[in-house]
């Protein structure tokens, strides 16, 4: 058994971790810190350590420096505070507060990341991948709370920027930061890949709520993965305050296209049963090319001033290829969903969603969708112009006229992922058109600026 204990005010705890299903006994340490010593046990941190992070000791000033650290895919490395409440870092102008180097299986749950200790944001992402590194996968961000980190729209919430794979980003917090997620680095390197985006709350960004960039090559020299999927599920990403006008606005989420020819050529954005709610700059809530399928979401945009204020597939760093938007609701002043500049030769199809807009659909493609007036959407959905947290439903509210129909084509979309899983988690038919399968009362969640639930 392992045992350090250099730090006598300090409980430790070693415990012996027997790896199921593998030769190998790793014996992993267990060690609470506070404040005034945590630093002294990072160097110490092997595969299956956990690291306890006192949450009443006070607040923690000196970051989190995450160097050469690296667990294993049975025995990650666990640095955590208690679920409630957080363990509370305060960011420092010198450095990222969180800052991962050459690490891989690292979780990191239950962290508070103040970007504004006193009364100015300092100018330092909470969570970054650096640059300096030339890797960070398999790591995992959960229940952590970012925020006030917007001192400038380039300041993140959470960044990546070396080759990272196999992220797992879930059930944490983001609000009022410059950006929320940038994944990626701008010039199409230092890709992001295989992720696992789900459950977050990102609002009331400057730029991004999310985004992830295009990508020129992938590394599989690297270990990262020839194909894959990134994930984008179950969040609530919302811009009714705080955001850039002009030149600077941006999209809530803005998905880049993958390699274009050779590994990760094929790869595809799923991105399903998020809440897109608001972007008032003259921006869509959606923007994405590449390989995309896009169901079960509720895009709401009252704020809108166009041209695209819901979902905007075009051209950005190259073109929309293979595309598949069904089961969405959408309510948008202007166009809707609008499907632009696709490549040759790849299907890009809408299919099965209850859009109001003044031009609900501008695609070539299109089946089976019901249409109306942005002003009509309330003739089909329970309250679509209450505030957010005071009424606002987009559930149908049934009777006539209705989402209701004849069942569907499925047979472009049954390969993805949930695909037969509407808003709510219930399985459906397909006779209703939007992101809800039924009408009249939501048995779901109530949309609300927070956390959507994830299932057990």
């Amino acid at each position: 058994m392992r045992h350090h204990s250099p730090f006598g005010c300090v409980a430790l705890m070693a415990v012996a971790l027997a790896l199921a299903g593998s030769p190998e006994h790793v014996l992993a340490a267990v060690y609470n810190a506070d404040p005034s010593n945590y630093r002294s046990y990072l160097a110490l941190l092997q595969p299956g350590d956990t690291l306890n992070l006192s949450a009443t000791a006070g607040t923690y000033i000196d970051g989190l420096p995450l160097n050469n650290l690296n667990g294993t895919a049975t025995a990650p490395i666990i640095i955590q505070g208690p679920a409630s409440p957080r363990a509370t870092f305060n960011a420092r102008s010198c450095c990222n507060t969180v800052s991962i180097v050459n690490s891989s299986h690292v979780e990191i749950h239950n962290l508070e990341l103040n970007g504004k200790p006193s009364k100015k944001s300092i100018a330092v992402d909470a969570v970054k991948a650096e640059g300096t590194g030339q890797f960070a996968h398999h790591i995992t961000l959960e229940n952590l709370y970012i925020h006030d980190h917007n001192s400038n729209q380039q300041i993140v919430g959470i960044s990546t920027k070396c080759p990272a794979w196999n992220w797992v980003i879930r059930n944490n917090i983001i609000e009022s930061t410059g950006t929320g997620m940038y994944l990626g680095d701008s010039d199409g390197t230092q890709e992001f890949v295989n992720g696992i985006i789900e459950g977050n709350l990102i609002a009331d960004t400057i730029g991004y709520n999310l985004q992830i960039k295009h990508q020129l090559v992938r590394n599989t020299s690297l270990g990262e993965p020839a194909s894959g999927v990134t994930i984008i599920r179950n969040n609530v990403f919302s811009k009714a305050t705080n955001a850039s006008k002009g030149a600077n606005a941006r999209p809530n989420v803005l998905v880049g296209h993958w390699p274009l020819s050779g590994d990760g050529a094929n790869d595809h954005y799923l991105i399903y049963g998020n809440f897109f709610h608001q972007n008032g700059v003259g921006q869509a809530l959606f923007q994405g090319e590449g390989n995309v399928a896009l169901y079960d979401n509720l895009f709401y945009n009252s704020l809108g001033t166009g041209p695209v204020d819901g979902i905007a597939i075009q051209p950005h760093n190259d073109v929309p290829k293979d595309i598949r938007i069904f089961g969405n609701t959408v309510v948008a002043r202007n166009i809707g969903i609008s499907v632009t500049g696709g490549a040759a030769g790849y299907l890009e199809k809408v299919i099965g969603n209850a859009v109001f807009a003044a031009t609900p659909i501008a695609a070539a493609d299109q089946a089976d969708n019901i249409t109306a007036a942005y002003s009509q959407a309330g003739s089909y959905l329970n309250n679509p112009t209450a505030p957010l947290g005071s009424g606002l439903d987009l559930y149908p509210k049934g009777g006539t006229p209705t989402l209701k129909g004849e069942a569907i084509d499925t047979s472009s979309f049954t390969a993805f992922q949930d695909y037969n899983l509407d808003f709510n988690y219930k399985s459906q038919d397909f006779l209703f058109r939007g992101a809800y399968d039924g009408e009249g009362a939501n048995p779901g969640w109530v949309l609300q600026r927070a956390r959507k639930p994830l299932l057990p």
